[in-house]
Parts: structure tokens; sequence; C-alpha cells
């Protein structure tokens, strides 16, 4: 998989981005030949190589006459629709962003996406750098966009509104949901046009991914700080394909010793209802010698804070450890098997070229030995039986794309693994002030 790497190290405006990707290798004159196509006269852009605290980037600059124009979305999309050289992903592309910017120009002043006039992010060297962030990224050929956490920078910025906070208000709807961290610097790092773009086109965000690098673009702000170097870095390069037999999950864990066993036992089953991988308790002995219990949970990624209220709602607890870890695993797939005590469920297992391994799901086997009359042990072997049969009869093959099992229903979901009972066998704005080019 081909990704993009933004690491944020002091913020992200569009002239930065519009650089990084020109000295990551974009072609130049392809996004010059998309931003003439808009039609803006006397608009021009100049690349130049400069230095930030000692450290060589690409520094981008649009020129353009006086202007004082303030345009409202349709008549953004109006001039980049004429834009004949411009392919229809381009044109989405840079739509999406300017939308991204008037939803939160909205928001903030209580009005319609139609009614906001843009005042910063309206003007041409904003409509300059948009539209080349969009052409530059669709010719980069990327599949997947990641990003560091994004500064925001402190102190005030002079808006065509007054004066306000960092981040100016806009800029902070557009941040909503995109990790932030702290940088010491009393300036404005991440423009409105930056937040368009991390909003816009980053799919998901974290550390500089494991990956071969094919390429590095530094993109240089404006502003030369004294102490670090202005300068946003793109890494472009190929990332190894997910194994389908690893993945990372959250490990929550909380130390109870002041709730009662019906407490605990209640707290698992709504924790397994949830969404939770496996739950599971162990007794330990804490300060002052008292019992307690060590409460476990296994969870997806995406299921972890919906899973840490539930902790902290039920528990009374006052603190959870949380731990993402990595983890090996078979491939799974619910089935059913034909019994003499009905058609039983389980679960396929399987990993690279290893054999298939099979267990019986509990509950349908309880059910089948209550129905029955017979013990759950004979059960779980009259199906272990079956199953074993059906793969010899079928020349034990096993084709992981077509399906098993004679065709029956099969559950992929991650909750298709049943942790709910003791007998488991699974164990195996450019704002006044240059704005958007302010670094």
């Amino acid at each position: 998989m081909r990704i993009a790497y933004l690491d944020c190290a002091t913020g992200i405006a569009g002239d930065m981005t519009l650089a990084a990707l020109i000295d990551a290798g974009v072609d130049g004159a392809a996004i010059r030949a998309g931003i003439d196509s808009l039609g803006l006269p006397g608009v021009s852009l100049t690349v130049n190589t400069v230095q930030r605290c000692g450290f060589r980037a690409t520094y981008v600059r649009v020129e353009h006459p006086e202007q004082h124009a303030h345009r409202g979305l349709r008549d953004i999309e109006a001039i980049i629709v004429r834009a004949d050289k411009l392919t229809v992903k381009q044109r989405d592309t840079a739509m999406r962003m300017f939308r991204a910017v008037a939803e939160a120009e909205a928001r903030v002043h209580g009005t319609t996406v139609d009614q906001v006039h843009f005042h910063e992010v309206g003007a041409i060297d904003s409509i300059v750098d948009i539209v080349g962030v969009a052409i530059g990224f669709d010719l980069l050929g990327v599949e997947q966009v990641v990003c560091s956490p994004v500064p925001t920078g402190r102190g005030q910025v002079k808006i065509a509104h007054g004066i306000c906070p960092v981040p100016a208000p806009a800029t902070a709807e557009m941040l909503k949901g995109v990790p932030l961290r702290d940088v010491p610097l009393d300036a404005e790092l991440t423009t409105p046009t930056g937040a368009a773009i991390v909003a816009t086109l980053v799919d998901r965000f974290g550390p500089l991914p494991e990956l071969t690098i094919e390429a590095i673009g530094l993109g240089a702000g404006t502003k030369d700080f004294r102490d670090r170097a202005n300068i946003l870095r793109l890494f472009v390069g190929t990332a190894k394909e997910a194994s389908p037999y690893t993945d990372q999950v959250f490990v929550l864990e909380t130390n109870l010793d002041d709730v009662t066993g019906e407490v605990i036992g209640y707290t698992k089953q709504k924790l397994l209802s949830a969404g939770a991988l496996d739950v599971f308790s162990v007794p330990i002995q804490m300060k002052k010698d008292r019992p307690g219990v060590l409460l476990s949970v296994i969870c997806l990624i995406a299921d972890r804070e919906k899973l840490e209220t539930i902790l902290f709602d039920e528990t009374q607890t006052f603190g959870i450890r949380r731990h993402l870890v990595e983890r090996s695993k078979r491939e799974r797939e619910a089935c059913e098997v034909e019994t003499d005590f009905g058609w039983i469920r389980g679960k396929m297992g399987w990993r690279n070229n290893d054999d298939l391994v099979f267990t019986p799901e509990f509950d349908s086997c309880a059910a089948a030995a209550g129905q029955y009359n017979v013990t759950l042990h004979e059960v779980y072997h009259a199906t272990e039986t079956a199953f074993a049969a059906s793969m010899e009869s079928a020349g034990e093959s096993h084709d992981h794309d077509d399906g098993h099992d004679g065709g029956h229903d099969h559950d992929h979901s991650e909750q298709g693994h049943d942790h709910s009972h003791d007998h488991s066998h699974d164990h195996g704005h450019d704002h006044g002030h240059d704005h958007d080019h302010h670094h």
C-alpha cells in the first residue's frame, strides 16, 4: 500500500503542504497548469529553496494583484468548474476542502453554508493553495494519508471578525476529532486551509507507519522560528499489506477491592454485549493486604471509549489502565455441523498453511444436550467427530475463499468469538496577515 505521512511538527498550512508535495517530486508544471486554468488574472506560483533553522526546504508563494472580493461557496465552485485542466477527482477534492471550511464557518457564525462568505480562505492565495494541494495529492497517487497529531499554536490572531484566540473558531471546528499536540510557540501554527486539508484528506492519525520510504518532501512555512525548523515533512512510501493473522487491540485493566462478585459478573456480561472481545478477572492482593480482583478487557480500538464508560459506570473505579498491544491470531469463520443432535454451531480457524482447527460453540452444544437429555461431553464429541468426517469426505480441502461446511451462513465478525461462557474450547485562514502563508 502506498502511503503519504504528514509530519506536522510545527503545524500545517496550505502553502506548506503544496511546497512539500512539490519537494517530494510531484510535477510542479502540472500543478501550475491546473492553477492557470482557474482563469485568475495576474496569478503566478513561485517555488524557491529556502533555509529554516539551518535545514533546506521548498517554499511556495502565490503572486497576485491586490484584491478585495469576499467570495461565497458558489463563487468558488464556479471558478473550479471552469478550470478545464483539472480532473474530476481534483475538482471534487478541492470542493470538499472548501465545503469543510464553509460548514465550519456556518456553525461558528450561526448561518448556512450558502450564506457564508469566505474572507481569508476565499482569497486568491488560499484558492491556489487548495487547488494545488488537490492536484498534488492526485498526482502523488497514494492509497492512504496518515497524519501526526496536529499542533495549533498559542496566543491570538487577528481575523476579519476581530482578534481571536488560537486556534481560530473555524479552524477549531474543522479539527474536531483530530488529535492535537501542544507546541509552545505564540503563533498560529495550523491555519484554516491547513485544517481543511487535515479534515478532508487524512484517513487516520498516529505515528509514522511502518513503511519503505520512497521520497521525503519538505515544505517551509513563511515564519522562521529561532529554535525549531518551521517545516512540514511529507513522507511517501510503501507499507507492507496488513496480515490477516495480526492486528492491534486495547487491553483495559482496573483493580477492584470494593465491589461484589455480582457486580463484577454483571459488568463482564455488559462488556461482552457491548462488543468486548474477551473479559476476564484474576484474584489479586492489593495494598494493605486487601484481597481484590483484576478485571481485564480485550477490545477493538474503535470500541475502547464505550467500554471504558461501562467500566467507570458499573464498577465506580477511579482509574483504568489501557495498553495498545499487537496480537497474533487465527483467521476464523462461523459454521454449522450436522450431528445426531441436530445442527450445532461452531468456529473454524486457520493460520497460513496450518491445519484447520474447529471448536464447537458452547451455547449450541448446551442447548442440544438439554434437548436430547445427554451430557455436554457427548454433544461436543459428536460435533467434533462430525466435523472431522465432513472434512475427510471433502478430501480434507478447505477453501477459505468459497466458504465452509456446505455453504452455511458464516459470521466473519470479531464478535463471532464467543467468550460469554466458562466452557470455552477456543484456546488455541489567511486572517488579514498573509494568514495561510504564516510560518
